[in-house]
């Protein structure tokens, strides 16, 4: 092995490591032997000097993202066997050979012991999302691991890192074709048919993440009348309508996202009039629809992807939520998420309970979501389960 950057922790800034937590802080390091270059393999090491771990250096508040807690080469072999781990374990959650499904997460940066990457495959296109330096620099590695591991399961591997990766010198190509060419292409999820951008849409292109809560909604949805607000592609929406929904409406901001809403919703069921769709702004739309709906979805982007914005993403959940409950009729079930990692569990909930106590509406907690499990989420890093969701019902 050669020799790499050791970076020395102030005592006692070493238990989480020894809890196996993937990040080691700014603040946590006492001491740096050798070159600080963005993106390297460094070594870290508790005051006593014992070996703690190793992974990427990048200066900012998360300075190494660990990529292992034993002493190894992180050399293509390292990449070829964290990827076949990972696409093997979507092999035994039965994602990989589904007849009725083939869009999934092949990579879950820390849940699949890879801090700073996402991969996510749309019936043979892979499209992966850097957000770290070092997963930059590893990108050719990585892109041969992806054509070992899936072989001809795959003609088209898609950078898009343009919005993910931090701000830093010399840091170009952040997204661009890796293999192959294709734009978009038709996934199946659950039987249903969605078209999908990947090079344009939001996150890879569609968020699937949310797959068994659309599939949940389905079964909530007969006889309801539904609003699908930050409906985005209709994802939500194509779910209420196979459901037995009386009428689907799908409201967002994007005149694009609604267009892409009214062909998914055309190509699964086509000729159908119950759904409708509404490029407007949700608190808008809010204003002009008392007791229309009694199944609402609330599926906002993030509020907060960083810490120093909580505070504001907080009273964002709970005016969303408020509005939702105060026009909801009675008996009505709402859907609510926040995919901010940095809102946790308590902190949302915190935040439904304040606007359902401002909307004087009594409400109770059916069920409570969380991300699939190709979305898999490491026992030492809680922080990576960032979906969260609630199923409500409101009288």
């Amino acid at each position: 092995m050669s020799e790499r950057t050791k970076i020395v922790l102030k005592s006692g800034k070493d238990q989480s490591l020894r809890r196996f937590h993937p990040w080691v802080f700014s603040g946590a390091i006492k001491k740096i032997h050798g070159p600080e270059r963005e993106g390297d393999v460094v070594d870290i090491y508790d005051n006593k000097d014992e070996f703690l771990a190793m992974g990427h250096y990048q200066q900012g508040s998360i300075a190494v993202r660990v990529l292992s807690f034993k002493q190894v080469d992180i050399d293509q072999d390292f990449w070829d066997n964290r990827i076949l781990r990972a696409w093997k374990l979507r092999e035994k959650l039965g994602v990989v050979d589904s007849q009725e499904t083939n869009v999934f997460r092949w990579v879950n940066a820390e849940g699949d012991g890879m801090p700073g990457l996402i991969v996510d495959y749309y019936a043979g296109a892979a499209v992966v999302q850097m957000h770290s330096i070092g997963m930059f620099k590893s990108l050719e590695s990585i892109k041969a691991s992806l054509l070992k591991v899936a072989g001809d399961r795959i003609h088209t591997i898609y950078n898009k890192s343009q919005s993910t990766l931090p701000d830093k010198p010399g840091i170009t190509d952040r997204s661009g074709f890796l293999f192959g060419d294709a734009v978009q292409g038709q996934v199946k999820e659950n039987g249903f048919s969605f078209n999908v951008n990947w090079t344009e849409g939001q996150k890879t292109g569609f968020f699937i993440d949310q797959r068994e809560n659309r599939r949940m909604l389905g079964s909530w949805s007969p006889g309801r009348k539904v609003l699908n607000m930050f409906g985005y592609t209709g994802g939500f929406s194509v779910y209420a309508m196979g459901g037995g929904a009386e009428l689907v409406h799908t409201v967002d901001s994007s005149g694009k996202a609604i267009d892409l809403s009214r062909e998914n919703v055309e190509m699964n069921f086509p000729g159908s009039s119950i759904h409708e769709a509404y490029a407007v702004d949700a608190f808008s739309y809010f204003r002009e629809i008392k007791d229309q709906y009694d199944l609402i979805i609330l599926d906002p982007p993030a509020f907060a992807k960083h810490q120093n914005v909580l505070n504001n993403a907080l009273q964002g959940y709970k005016r969303l939520n408020q509005r939702a409950f105060e026009v909801i009729a009675p008996g009505g079930i709402l859907f609510t998420f926040s995919c901010s990692q940095a809102v946790s569990k308590e902190n949302f909930r915190k935040s439904v309970f304040v606007a359902a106590a401002n909307a004087r509406r009594n409400v109770r907690v059916l069920q409570q979501l969380s991300q699939p499990a190709d979305h898999p989420i490491s026992l030492y890093h809680l922080e990576g389960e960032y979906l969260k969701g609630l199923v409500l019902e409101v009288e």
